[in-house]
């Protein structure tokens, strides 16, 4: 490709136009890591060493504060601007939370079955909003593991060549499709390169927004601690820009699997936000996380130097 890039290597660079995804070694260390759990253990009320407590197999958790990538995680906020075509083109300031995916044990009691389209929970991200083609309210995708992830121990499922798929449908509905107008069984059908998304604590995974994923078994029951906060962009995609080596390698990917080398294309219709479910259940939640920690939660300290409430 030629271009020079502050954290991918040329051939990741490839890789993400060609397969969806990127990792991302060491964007932060295990000692954060092991503070943030300590927190996460606490707000469950579960005991850590005592699986009997762990009334729940999957929880995905709200997020009671926030701290921005440019300064808690450098490394990935370089990858991050490295795709999307530089950090101008995000819109900041660029937030993670500890609202954490916990899986602890989901369907460990069924024998192992490696990833393909027959996988349960296949999904496209982006339940807050209309999705178009260029949509900017998701310009990228993350996997942030927080704790080791290791084979069968519940890693994310990745369908890598989701993004044509995905593509040509938004193509073909150009006034865009909500959250559940997706026909995900009929897009992971088209697949056939599926990837379990094993890694380290501190290690980040990069996904086109348009990657279809789904989560794992884990047979292991060890923790698997994740969040997958997404990037949004200042102004939405373009796919024909005048200078072609201005495409970003997210914009790349689009053109690579849609066989084109540019693409006019207008919104059919306004762009749409949309209130998940989800929203009231992790409300709920958070009220009963900040009743079981009360003032201790304040006196645990930050396990991210900056970080907000929200």
């Amino acid at each position: 490709m030629g271009e020079k890039y502050e954290v991918l290597g040329e051939e990741e660079a490839r890789q993400f136009v060609e397969r969806g995804f990127v990792r991302v070694e060491g964007c932060f260390g295990r000692d954060v890591a092991e503070r943030a759990m300590e927190e996460m253990w606490s707000r469950l009320g579960y005991d850590p060493a005592d699986p009997s407590t762990w009334t729940e197999k999957r929880i995905h958790m709200p997020s009671l504060n926030r701290f921005q990538v440019k300064d808690f995680a450098p490394k990935a906020w370089a990858a991050a601007c490295d795709l999307v075509g530089g950090e101008e083109r995000v819109k900041r300031p660029w937030f993670w939370s500890d609202g954490f995916i916990v899986n602890l044990g989901v369907r460990a009691d069924q024998a192992w079955q490696p990833p393909s389209a027959a996988s349960p929970g296949w999904h496209k991200d982006g339940d807050f909003f209309r999705h178009f083609l260029d949509s900017p309210e998701q310009g990228l995708l993350t996997l942030v593991l927080w704790t080791d992830v290791l084979h069968q121990g519940g890693a994310t499922f990745v369908a890598s060549d989701s993004v044509g798929p995905v593509a040509r449908a938004l193509v073909e509905h150009p006034g865009g499709l909500l959250p559940s107008e997706f026909d995900v069984p009929a897009l992971v059908a088209e697949c056939h390169d599926f990837v379990e998304a094993t890694g380290h604590a501190g290690d980040v995974y990069f996904l086109h927004p348009f990657v279809l994923h789904a989560t794992a078994q884990n047979l292991l029951r060890r923790p698997r601690v994740i969040t997958n906060p997404p990037i949004s962009l200042v102004e939405p995609m373009c796919f024909d820009r005048e200078r072609p080596e201005e495409h970003s390698l997210v914009e790349r990917a689009v053109l690579h699997q849609l066989g084109r080398e540019r693409l006019s294309f207008v919104p059919a219709a306004p762009r749409e936000n949309v209130v998940p479910e989800r929203v009231a259940r992790q409300e709920e939640m958070r009220r009963g996380e900040e009743a079981r920690l009360g003032q201790r939660f304040a006196a645990l300290g930050s396990f991210a130097g900056g970080r907000t409430s929200g």
